[in-house]
């Protein structure tokens, strides 16, 4: 096989792949954590053997799943981190883009939140440490924390992500208050230390 005929077979696997991806995001806004392989399957109009064919088992439908919507997620902060607005407008940007996201897909992040089988911390946990140590990175690049500033930065950054998520799926289930009202009350509680932190010499600036 020649590479012009592998490189085709590797477009057409992805592009399958997504169309599968594409009909487990169907089913799973449909029924949330209770998403099955035999729905997915039915949606794609393929049998579950070949489902399996494409991710194993669903811990690896699940696994492709919160990729592609933590990519998405990540996107959407990063977005909010570089807009042109002052420090205090883009924290509660960026926290208020993590909360749209889960309100505007509240079956999405159930399931990928509270699957309805295995355990939960080991669906989970990938999850927030990859936000965790993106939002590291960026604190770090961006923010003069002084001594010890990587781990500072890795200190504040899950801090963040974990305050973020307590705090969002309080909300979702609960409601108690507004998104806008969450978003300054959540802002308030970290302002003080970021408010006093300096831009990193050379950095992008936050």
């Amino acid at each position: 096989m020649d590479t012009t005929q592998r490189t085709e077979q590797q477009r057409s696997a992805d592009r399958r792949r997504r169309e599968l991806l594409e009909a487990a995001d169907r089913v799973v806004l449909r029924d949330g954590p209770q998403a099955s392989m035999n729905a997915i399957a039915a949606e794609a109009g393929i049998t579950k053997p070949i489902l399996y064919r494409h991710f194993g088992d669903k811990g690896g439908l699940y696994a492709a799943l919160a990729k592609r919507h933590t990519d998405a997620l990540l996107d959407s902060l990063r977005a909010a981190l570089d807009a042109p607005a002052d420090r205090r407008e883009r924290v509660e940007s960026t926290l208020d883009t993590y909360l749209a996201a889960i309100e505007a897909r509240p079956q999405v992040y159930r399931f990928l939140m509270h699957p309805a089988e295995g355990d939960v911390g080991k669906h989970s946990a990938p999850l927030l440490r990859r936000m965790g140590e993106e939002l590291a990175r960026v604190i770090e690049e961006r923010v003069d924390v002084g001594p010890e500033s990587q781990l500072l930065a890795r200190v504040w950054g899950h801090g963040i992500v974990g305050m973020m998520h307590a705090a969002g799926d309080w909300w979702l289930g609960e409601r108690p208050c507004s998104r806008a009202d969450l978003v300054r009350s959540l802002a308030d509680l970290l302002w003080g230390r970021l408010a006093a932190a300096g831009d990193r010499l050379g950095g992008p600036g936050f």
